[in-house]
């Protein structure tokens, strides 16, 4: 991910948020209550991905096709839902940026589809590590040995986690 500038930040209309959260629910469900705030403003950037923030945290992104919580989102606002789990031999991997490969992961939500957003947990706590993208369903998932399961999108240490404002 290339360095996020911010260029304006503003609030969002009512019906903008409200239309934000369905998006998000259609992800993680009724969950997507628990970002429900008074104030969510967005952020224009030069990057292609849509930051939201909820109460001045940026807690919400939108790459046009999905709606998701960031990292920081995750990590502040724990949600179950999307979950794919990896063991402790992957975490410095997953945590510097790197794709999750199959013998890595533990266990995976049964809501898991390919080509939607997950989080990748650590098996141990259940903390976030990472935001993914699925490249298949959790069936097909399980059912494998080796190959990659998970691209890496949002991880910590990138500018979207170090983003200050």
């Amino acid at each position: 991910m290339k360095k996020i500038i911010v260029k304006k930040r503003h609030s969002i209309r009512k019906s903008q948020a409200q239309d934000l959260l369905e998006r998000l629910s259609l992800q993680i469900g009724p969950s997507s209550l628990l970002f429900h705030a008074d104030m969510i403003e967005i952020l224009e950037t030069n990057s292609d991905i849509a930051i939201y923030l909820v109460n001045k945290k940026p807690l919400l992104m939108d790459t046009g096709d999905w709606v998701f919580p960031t990292l920081k989102g995750a990590v502040q606002i724990p949600f179950m839902e999307r979950r794919v789990k990896v063991d402790a031999g992957a975490i410095p991997y997953v945590v510097n940026g790197a794709d999750v490969m199959r013998p890595g992961i533990v266990g995976v939500s049964v809501d898991v589809k390919a080509k939607e957003p997950v989080q990748i947990v650590d098996e141990r706590h259940g903390k976030p590590l990472a935001i993914g993208v699925a490249l298949f369903d959790s069936p097909a998932i399980l059912e494998s040995s080796s190959g990659k399961m998970c691209k890496n999108v949002h991880h910590v240490g990138d500018e979207l986690w170090g983003l200050e404002l």
